[in-house]
């Protein structure tokens, strides 16, 4: 159960805060629901506070596990062999997932590519999504402000 005031992580829109836990009828039925304020879109979601499993709503990572994810950013290899359709489908459940590894490997997978060949439209758009997911996160783990935040992933994305 989260609090008013928690950092979480919402899957596809990145880093936000629990401003605020409301009831709302819905079908004649009265639900509670999760108001999250996420940051750097300026957006507003509710999340049923009964379904923050099957949303995959996550407390956001711990420094610890932020740094791992950022020191190993261009660890690990990429898979070639896949056609542009199932690279997209596969980095799209990736981030859809919640795992900041997985969005990572989303990054590193396509900034590969990126300093191959120019990257297609859906795939820059993913990128910059990525990007921008992850940048969300290390904005509320490290307590800092967004231009940092862009600072540092961009840095060790262009190691």
């Amino acid at each position: 159960m989260f609090k008013i005031g928690d950092k979480i992580f919402y899957p596809m829109q990145g880093g936000g805060v629990i401003s605020s836990i409301e009831e709302k009828e819905v079908f004649g039925e009265i639900q509670s629901y999760y108001v999250v304020d996420i940051l750097h879109k300026n957006l507003q979601v509710m999340v049923p506070t009964n379904n923050t499993e099957k949303s995959k709503m996550r407390p956001i990572v711990d420094p610890k596990k932020l740094d791992d994810v950022l020191n190993s950013l261009h660890d690990g290899g990429t898979d070639i062999l896949l056609n542009d359709n199932q690279r997209h489908k596969n980095n799209l459940n990736k981030i859809k997932s919640g795992d900041i590894s997985e969005t990572a490997e989303v990054i590193r997978d396509l900034v590969r590519i990126r300093n191959k060949k120019k990257l297609g439209i859906a795939d820059a758009n993913m990128l910059d999504s990525a990007r921008q997911i992850l940048i969300s996160e290390v904005v509320l783990v490290k307590e800092i402000p967004q231009e940092q935040a862009v600072d540092l992933v961009d840095q060790i994305i262009n190691m």
